[in-house]
């Protein structure tokens, strides 16, 4: 019971987080200092906390609805070859990410720091994301 609640808790914060950065976003006429990028980061943090609320709810709300999907899904987790699997993509994309992100450094030493920054950070995460998920399914392939 307690999960269910913390669930529904995080998809509220998230909403609030997200709600209020689009807010301070939209009535901020010219932002200083720290209100130039607090927004952006509220909107940020709201989307990634209220999506894996949703992602709790919707889970168990599956695993209720199925007991046999739940009890695979629960060996699923648990087996050896999908943990090799994950592992392995895990460090495939860390590996990546320390010369995206050290590319991505070097480019903010050599331009003004401005909602590009916070763009680029999302498209680097996001094809940090997707190089896991082709390697990931790469090795579930030859496994």
């Amino acid at each position: 019971m307690k999960k269910i609640i913390s669930s529904y808790f995080l998809t509220l914060v998230g909403v609030g987080l997200l709600a209020g950065g689009l807010y301070f976003i939209k009535t901020i006429e010219d932002p200083q200092g720290m209100l130039r990028a607090l927004p952006f980061i509220c909107v940020g943090l709201g989307c990634g906390i209220f999506g894996h609320g949703m992602g709790e709810i919707i889970v168990r709300t599956a695993m209720k609805n199925n007991p046999a999907a739940a009890k695979q899904l629960e060996i699923d987790k648990k087996d050896e070859r999908n943990l090799a699997i994950a592992n392995r993509a895990k460090a495939k994309a860390y590996d990546m990410m320390v010369f995206v992100l050290g590319a991505l450094i070097t480019a903010f030493a050599f331009m003004a720091i401005d909602l590009i920054m916070v763009l680029l950070l999302v498209f680097a995460y996001m094809f940090i994301l997707g190089y896991n998920t082709y390697y990931r399914f790469k090795y579930y392939k030859e496994m």
